[in-house]
């Protein structure tokens, strides 16, 4: 297409934010490397196999109270009326209790535990005000997890609480899948790391787009700014072996918005143009079987479309878990507009607490103000059924900032 039919021909046809999506992740397969890697290390990793404990726990019987080792048959009758009186020894026998503290091996001869405040002791003596049954505050073998039974399956994403059992069982490293490695290319012709000189940008979207890949749980690279359509074409060609190649502006209609044009001549341009707002004119894209995804330039519109599809695109290729955004409920304190068709992300500050908060929208456009994104609380989504939202009107504001 020529420039000028670039500049006039515009979207003239938007597609459905959840049919983009759709047609992205088909375009996205689940990578199968996998590596092995230290407890301490893999907290929110993604197991790549199944794993079963390797021994038993606890491995021994073990006391389940502080208390007295005793034969049960010894404490048979004893209450606060008629107690029974044992002797305290180093080894538990006929008549003979031994001191135990919770989580400790049971003596061999014992079968159950009596707990301190049911006893009395004076030098070796020891009385007993309750009767105990057999295995009572006894910890048995197994109890907790036997030896070899399953526990995680392929694709559980580890917690604390999981690398704690996991260890217990005797675990010290895990099989997991590799975080999705994601190659980031800022392009443009002005974009300068700092200190611009007049019709110069400092660039943000790389960075910013980098470091939100992190915190989704992949491993970013980010790239030199890319300021013309070959070095845009050498630098896409040069990162095909990663998971996910993510470009940042050059999606509009402009004379120098020529991504999509490098994408399509090296691959196929999925789609170009969303129904959103902002970041509508978002492209994907597919290179010799790698997704590539062209983000708007402007940083709140580029924000929005990294949220929309690279999140999602991520976490399919790592095996990571779909997790929808916490969410604020909150009154607004006055109208969003909106157009119909279109899904809005409307920026807003919260105000209050508890039952009582409120949200005032700082912007619902200016895809290019990224204090807008950067000092507000959240977003407000408008859905595409809906020309607006009333004040007063109640609403669920999203956190964009969270990982999960």
């Amino acid at each position: 297409m020529s420039d000028e039919g670039r500049r006039t021909h515009g979207f003239r046809r938007r597609t459905p934010l959840e049919d983009a999506r759709e047609t992205l992740l088909d375009a996205v397969t689940p990578h199968e490397r996998a590596e092995r890697i230290a407890l301490r290390d893999a907290d929110e990793r993604v197991l790549a196999t199944v794993v079963d404990a390797e021994r038993a726990v606890p491995e021994y019987r073990r006391a389940a109270a502080d208390g007295f080792a005793v034969r049960a048959e010894d404490t048979f009758g004893a209450s606060g009326r008629s107690p029974a009186a044992l002797q305290v020894g180093e080894a538990v026998g006929p008549g003979t209790a031994t001191r135990v503290e919770r989580g400790s091996e049971l003596p061999e001869a014992a079968d159950a535990v009596v707990t301190v405040d049911a006893t009395e002791r004076r030098g070796d003596s020891l009385t007993v005000f309750d009767a105990v049954a057999g295995e009572e505050n006894v910890a048995a073998v197994g109890e907790d997890v036997a030896a070899g039974q399953k526990l995680y399956e392929t694709g559980h994403r580890l917690r604390p609480s999981d690398l704690g059992l996991l260890k217990s069982v005797g675990r010290t490293t895990v099989e997991v899948y590799e975080r999705p490695r994601v190659s980031v290319i800022p392009t443009g012709e002005a974009l300068v790391e700092s200190d611009p000189d007049p019709g110069e940008a400092v660039e943000t979207d790389g960075q910013t787009v980098a470091q939100y890949v992190e915190r989704w749980g992949g491993d970013a690279t980010h790239r030199d700014v890319a300021d013309d359509e070959e070095a845009i074409r050498e630098a896409i060609e040069r990162d095909l072996d990663r998971d996910v190649v993510v470009t940042t502006g050059g999606t509009s209609m402009g004379a120098r918005d020529r991504v999509p044009e490098v994408v399509d001549s090296l691959g196929e341009v999925l789609g170009h143009g969303v129904a959103l707002e902002p970041g509508g004119s978002v492209a994907l894209g597919v290179v010799e079987e790698t997704p590539v995804l062209l983000l708007p330039g402007p940083p709140v519109a580029c924000l929005v479309a990294a949220m929309a599809f690279l999140r999602p695109a991520l976490r399919e290729r790592g095996h990571l878990p779909h997790v929808d955004p916490p969410t604020t409920e909150a009154a607004l304190t006055r109208k969003v507009v909106s157009d119909p068709g279109t899904r809005t992300f409307a920026r807003v500050e919260l105000d209050g607490t508890g039952d009582d908060v409120t949200a005032t929208p700082t912007r619902a456009s200016g895809a290019g103000v990224l204090s807008s994104v950067a000092l507000a609380d959240g977003w407000v989504v408008v859905p595409e059924r809906l020309e607006g939202l009333d004040a007063g009107q109640p609403v669920a504001v999203e956190d964009w900032e969270w990982s999960a």
